[in-house]
């Protein structure tokens, strides 16, 4: 099929075909740079969507991590609302203890001056 298309040259002087040979190595020059950019471009491509996908995984990671904060603060402020009130029960119970306590030393004290008038 080559002569085929070698067939059109035939009878063209040496100054056009040296010209034809020249355009033509420059398109075959101009294809295999076309095909290294295109091959640049779609590399370029490929690490683009990977640059992509790791800022939206990283989006991602940080979203996740912004709502498990929140639920640490949310698990603090409730754990501090427990100790708080814990706290205020334990003072409210040693005040009814020491009260207890007063009561009790006063009742021993009682019965010591009433044991002492039986004696009496």
């Amino acid at each position: 099929m080559s002569w085929a298309v070698e067939e059109w040259k035939e009878g063209l002087s040496t100054r056009v075909l040296q010209k034809i040979q020249e355009l033509e190595s420059q398109v075959d020059k101009l294809k295999k740079e076309r095909q290294q950019r295109q091959f640049q471009l779609e590399s370029l491509e490929a690490a683009l969507q990977k640059q992509k996908q790791k800022v939206e995984n990283e989006k991602n990671e940080g979203a996740t991590l912004k709502r498990e904060n929140q639920s640490l603060m949310e698990l603090c402020d409730n754990l501090e609302k427990a100790k708080q009130k814990i706290s205020h029960d334990l003072q409210v119970k040693e005040s009814q203890v020491n009260f207890q306590s007063g009561q009790l030393n006063s009742s021993k004290k009682q019965i010591e001056r009433l044991e002492q008038e039986l004696k009496r």
